[in-house]
């Protein structure tokens, strides 16, 4: 169970800490406390949301890379 809990913590944090997870999934910050402190068990239900946001995260992050990528110069040191 701490396993769980230490990972769904270190999620949230991916996600840009405690108010922004919760802005994300549109979950109060007290119940998402509580789930990271184990007062209250963590549903599978919330993994799962937990996993899509994350994902749906990594896609934008990646796509925000591409474009980075995509202006630069195309050999280092070229302007």
């Amino acid at each position: 169970m701490q396993d769980r809990q230490d990972h769904f913590a270190y999620c949230v944090q991916l996600l840009g800490g405690t108010t922004a997870f919760c802005r994300r999934l549109r979950i109060d910050e007290r119940a998402v406390r509580r789930f990271v402190n184990g007062e209250r068990p963590i549903s599978d239900g919330l993994l799962r949301d937990t996993a899509k946001a994350l994902s749906e995260l990594a896609t934008q992050a990646n796509a925000a890379a591409e474009t980075i990528c995509a202006n630069l110069p195309s050999e280092p040191g070229s302007a």
